[in-house]
């Protein structure tokens, strides 16, 4: 069985696979003062739940957008899985696509994988979506291959910005107000964090396709997606489980090597 760990600057994501159906799925805050032998008793009882043993792991494939945490995620499948994991964005770690950019190494590895799962999936060309600590737009042609895309502050960041910088504005949840005019400050925050962000949604896919200059299938990933999905025709698909597919298609094609 194959473990994916998915790092983000939030959240880190730890999945078991057996082949193509995911066995088990389990989501710990990022912190890079957590050590390998904390995840792997965390991570033991959890799988346990499932009947899972740690010796029902040989194989483990790391993306990680956090340096720090990467020694610690690797000492974990060593010591308490008994394997040596693939890393993305290691030279021996081949991805299956050319990354048409000026830098290619600044590339986060969880954007490369989204364009992977997308490309086996969905073909091309894409944008794909990513809702996360920044909310990402990943540009993908035809044959699969990067041709980089947006980066933008996540709407989370946004909303402790306008806290932080102005006195007497509140922190707010993130939700899809009923009127775009607020009648007091909260509503009227919360619709303009909402419906800034459909605008801005809408106004760069639309933007990226003309540049592009072909119709685009375009694909939500991350955490806060299935609240613009609905809100917005410029989303065909809403797809959670896309960066750890692929990075099981990673692990495939590179096993298969």
């Amino acid at each position: 069985m194959l473990l994916v760990i998915d790092s983000g600057n939030t959240n880190t994501v730890f999945a078991v696979y057996d082949g193509d159906e995911l066995r088990g799925e389990w989501r710990s805050s990022t912190r890079s003062d957590r050590t390998a032998d904390e995840y792997g008793v965390w991570l033991s009882q959890l799988m346990q739940f499932i009947n899972l043993k740690r010796e029902d792991i040989d194989a483990a494939i790391i993306a990680s957008v956090v340096p720090a945490n990467l020694f610690t995620l690797k000492t974990l499948c060593r010591r308490y899985f008994d394997t040596e994991p693939l890393v993305i964005g290691e030279p021996t770690v081949d991805l299956g696509l050319q990354i048409i950019m000026d830098r290619p190494e600044e590339v986060g590895a969880d954007r490369l994988v989204n364009a992977v799962a997308a490309h086996v999936k969905y073909n091309g060309p894409l944008i794909v979506i990513d809702f996360g600590t920044a909310t990402t737009f990943d540009v993908v042609d035809g044959e699969g291959n990067y041709h980089g895309g947006c980066i933008c502050p996540g709407i989370n960041l946004s909303l402790e910005a306008l806290h932080m910088a102005a006195a007497q504005l509140p922190r707010v949840a993130v939700g899809r107000p009923a009127q775009v005019i607020g009648k007091s400050t909260v509503p009227a925050m919360r619709s303009g964090i909402y419906w800034g962000y459909v605008g801005l949604i809408d106004g760069l896919v639309k933007r990226i396709s003309e540049e592009f200059g072909a119709p685009m299938t375009i694909i939500a990933t991350g955490g806060l997606a299935p609240l613009f999905i609905e809100a917005t025709e410029a989303i065909h698909h809403l797809d959670q489980d896309l960066t750890l597919r692929g990075l099981v298609e990673i692990y495939r094609r590179n096993k298969a090597a």
